[in-house]
């Protein structure tokens, strides 16, 4: 093949359309939002839960809800689903992973309103940097207030569920744990696994922040919340640090509850400190960060 002819197969070369930005990385995908630690919560470190959020009008097809329910996980793990009463459901634990839960949810959420009543949304498209994050659908006032259910039966209301899904109902319904919200603390959660008590509370300040604040308890040996209970570590997940204690297992979650609030005057007052952290805190904090595990 001749020069020219080469040429001429480049000229009529027609350019790709440009492709789409991947979703950039989010360390801390729920900042800005209210009740970031409930969003924590809700997608890492609760089993059966939901909450109720308000749309931005713009975001709301014709016949859709303005309020859509997010819940931890939905039948068969659907992304979620639009019954047939009119309301819709998100799972903030099944769907896609961009490396941003907020856009990842967000497409999750007009996916469901978009969708025919009574359709299960069982996959959304992949995300893109063009694609709206929560901050941009949800209205500024949108509550986020969690309940926290004993099972999953909260997928039916009334509805019906067949086969696989009916299925993956029971099976949800047997593997679910003991959970109790705490009220002392915003988003601490007591849980029973087996013969074993825990409390897990997720922290709103940055995860280096708390980190340098526990380690001041864990060196002054104030980071447990009292007799038979001891700080196991602490887990990173949405940029939040998430603590969790071993507790006596023969006590309830309302047992906890004036050991808790104790813990959080004395973690404001760790927070306060502006000096650095003396050897035996750094040496807290190494062993701290030696047992955590970071959840994406």
């Amino acid at each position: 093949m001749g020069k020219a002819s080469r040429r001429q197969r480049g000229t009529d070369r027609t350019p790709r359309a440009a492709r789409p930005k991947p979703a950039p990385f989010e360390p801390r995908p729920f900042a800005g939002l209210p009740h970031e630690t409930d969003w924590v919560a809700m997608r890492e470190i609760l089993p059966a839960a939901t909450a109720v959020v308000t749309v931005r009008p713009e975001h709301v097809p014709d016949g859709a809800p303005s309020e859509v329910t997010v819940a931890t996980v939905l039948p068969l793990a659907w992304p979620a689903l639009h019954r047939t009463d009119g309301t819709v459901l998100i799972g903030t634990q099944s769907g896609n992973s961009s490396g941003d839960a907020s856009r990842d949810l967000a497409a999750q959420l007009l996916a469901g309103l978009a969708a025919e009543q009574g359709v299960p949304v069982a996959t959304t498209p992949q995300v893109t940097a063009d694609s709206p994050r929560l901050q941009d659908v949800l209205t500024e006032d949108s509550g986020f207030e969690v309940t926290v259910h004993e099972g999953f039966d909260f997928w039916v209301e009334g509805q019906e569920l067949e086969g696989d899904a009916q299925a993956s109902l029971e099976r949800a319904n047997e593997s679910v744990v003991p959970t109790v919200a705490m009220a002392a603390l915003p988003s601490a959660y007591w849980v029973r696994i087996g013969e074993r008590a825990h409390v897990r509370l997720v922290l709103p300040e940055d995860e280096d922040v708390a980190t340098d604040a526990l380690a001041r308890l864990h060196a002054a040996g104030e980071d447990g919340l009292g007799e038979d209970t001891r700080l196991l570590g602490a887990f990173r997940t949405c940029g939040l640090l998430v603590p969790v204690w071993d507790l006596d297992p023969t006590l309830e979650a309302a047992d906890h509850e004036d050991a808790l609030a104790a813990w959080g005057e004395r973690y404001r007052a760790a927070l306060a400190v502006d000096t650095p952290l003396t050897a035996d805190e750094r040496r807290a904090r190494a062993g701290l960060l030696s047992r955590q595990v970071t959840l994406r």
